[in-house]
């Protein structure tokens, strides 16, 4: 198990207004998921072929997205853009 946590980045709030509760609840689920990583969420979803930097990983099947950053200094993964088509 990792110590590493995850947050969002700007704020709750504004990354998830209008969102569906669902959706929220599977965002944090992916977070979690992240964090629990740990520094090997650096190398997790796209782009395949460097680590670290922004990251994106799909959402429900394809039918949106979230951008992450993982920052081994902070041990912490942060959500900071979320793109849902529905």
């Amino acid at each position: 198990m990792s110590d590493w946590t995850w947050d969002w980045n700007p704020s709750e709030e504004f990354l998830t207004e209008g969102l569906p509760p669902g959706v929220v609840a599977e965002i944090e689920r992916l977070a979690t998921e992240l964090a629990a990583l740990g520094p090997d969420s650096v190398r997790a979803g796209s782009p395949d072929d460097r680590e670290g930097g922004l990251r994106v990983f799909s959402l429900l099947g394809g039918r949106g997205f979230i951008q992450f950053l993982a920052v081994p200094r902070h041990e912490c993964v942060y959500v900071c853009h979320i793109t849902w088509t529905g």
